[in-house]
């Protein structure tokens, strides 16, 4: 376990055609927020999902307007200083079918969707690959 404080609360809107994943980490970057938490609504035309099956994620696509029921994750480094974001995302279309799993690229902002970045203070998140797995672990030691 690691302990840190709550910093800034930063707000941002993501604008149609926007990529989910990349606009996230962009935010991040800009803001200077290397360590928290997100949390993101909206609607998007194009969703790509993964499901994670041995050692690599499995995508599925889906076309057409859905909404975001909820998206969330949270914000490390890796050993390199890169930026990660790790998230999963649940949306839904317009039958309240809803349909989940890792927020990956492609995933395109339809008329809006808005993003709140929690900042936190006073620790070092980290990622660091793990070859059982083949994903980047949280470190919390």
């Amino acid at each position: 376990m690691l302990n840190g404080e709550v910093g800034r609360i930063c707000f941002f809107r993501l604008s149609e055609n926007d990529d989910v994943a990349e606009s996230i980490k962009k935010r991040a970057l800009e803001s200077g927020v290397k360590a928290g938490a997100f949390m993101l609504i909206g609607a998007l035309k194009q969703v790509t999902l993964g499901c994670y099956k041995k050692g690599e994620y499995v995508t599925t696509q889906l076309g057409g307007h859905v909404e975001v029921a909820s998206c969330m994750g949270n914000i490390a480094v890796d050993e390199k200083g890169e930026t990660i974001i790790h998230a999963h995302i649940v949306v839904s279309n317009e039958k309240g079918e809803a349909f989940g799993g890792h927020l990956m690229k492609d995933c395109v902002v339809g008329a809006t969707a808005e993003l709140v970045i929690i900042e936190a203070t006073g620790v070092n998140l980290q990622r660091a690959f793990d070859q059982k797995t083949n994903l980047k672990l949280l470190k919390l030691s």
